[in-house]
C-alpha cells in the first residue's frame, strides 16, 4: 500500500485529496495546523494525523518519521499555503513582513519538508507534487505577493525535476475552487459558483496513479 504525506488537510483541497487517495488504497499521513480541531468525521478514520505547522522544523521531523514508520515514503503533497492579507493589497502597499511570512509558508516550508523526504521519495521512485495557481504565471493586481511566493515554488518544482529525473515533479494548478482560503482573496463575494475541492480529486489520483512526466499540470 503507497504512502501519501499530504500537508494543509484541515480543509479544503488537502481534505479532499486526503479522502481520495484513502479511497483509492492509499496510507495518508496528514498535517495541518488546525488539525486536531478538525472533526474527526471530515477526514477518514483511516488517515494518520500529525497536527502542527509545516513551518516548524520539529513539526516537519514528525511528519516524516510518521510516514516513515508505514514502511515507505511514495508520495508528498505540499499542499499547506497562506494567502496573505485579505483583501489582497497592491505591491505599493504590500507589508514586507507579512510577504516574508507568505514566502516562507508557500517556499521555504515546502521545500524543507522535501528535503527531508526525499531519501524515501527516491527509494520508492516517488513523486513530490505542489499545488500552485494561476496567480503563478498570470498578472493579477493585487496577487502579486501570494502570486510570487507561487511563481517561485513552480521554479523550485522545476529545477527539482531536472535534479531529481527518477522522481516524478508536478506543479499543480487546480484551478478556482469554493475553499476558505478563494474566499478570504475575495471578501465579501459570493464564490458558491466555484466547484469544491471534491470534484478535482478523481484527477488528482488519475494525475499520481499514471504518473505522466515532471511538468505543470491544470486540473
Amino acid at each position: 500500500m503507497p504512502t501519501a504525506i499530504i500537508t494543509g488537510a484541515s480543509r479544503g483541497l488537502g481534505q479532499a485529496l486526503s479522502t481520495a487517495l484513502i479511497k483509492a488504497g492509499w496510507t495518508v499521513v496528514a498535517d495541518g495546523r488546525t488539525l486536531a480541531d478538525t472533526p474527526s468525521d471530515a477526514l477518514p478514520a483511516e488517515v494518520i494525523r500529525v497536527p502542527g505547522d509545516v513551518t516548524d522544523p520539529a513539526h516537519r521531523a514528525a511528519l516524516v518519521e510518521a510516514a516513515l514508520a508505514t514502511g515507505r515514503v511514495d508520495l508528498l503533497v505540499n499542499n499547506a499555503g497562506i494567502l496573505g492579507p485579505s483583501p489582497q493589497p497592491p505591491l505599493a502597499d504590500y507589508p514586507l513582513e507579512t510577504l516574508r511570512e507568505v514566502f516562507e509558508v508557500n517556499v521555504v516550508a515546502p521545500l524543507a519538508l522535501t528535503q527531508l523526504a526525499l531519501p524515501a521519495l527516491r527509494k520508492a521512485d516517488g513523486a513530490v507534487v505542489t499545488i500552485t495557481s494561476d496567480a503563478a504565471v498570470e498578472a493579477y493586481a493585487g496577487w502579486g505577493g501570494y502570486g510570487a511566493a507561487k511563481a517561485a515554488a513552480e521554479q523550485a518544482s522545476n529545477v527539482l525535476a531536472t535534479e531529481e529525473p527518477n522522481l516524478r515533479v508536478w506543479w499543480v494548478d487546480p484551478g478556482d475552487l469554493r475553499t476558505q482560503m478563494h474566499a478570504e482573496a475575495f471578501p465579501g463575494e459570493d464564490i458558491s459558483d466555484r466547484p469544491l475541492p471534491e470534484t478535482v480529486a478523481p484527477a488528482f489520483v488519475d494525475l499520481v496513479t499514471t504518473r505522466p512526466e515532471s511538468g505543470r499540470v491544470r486540473l
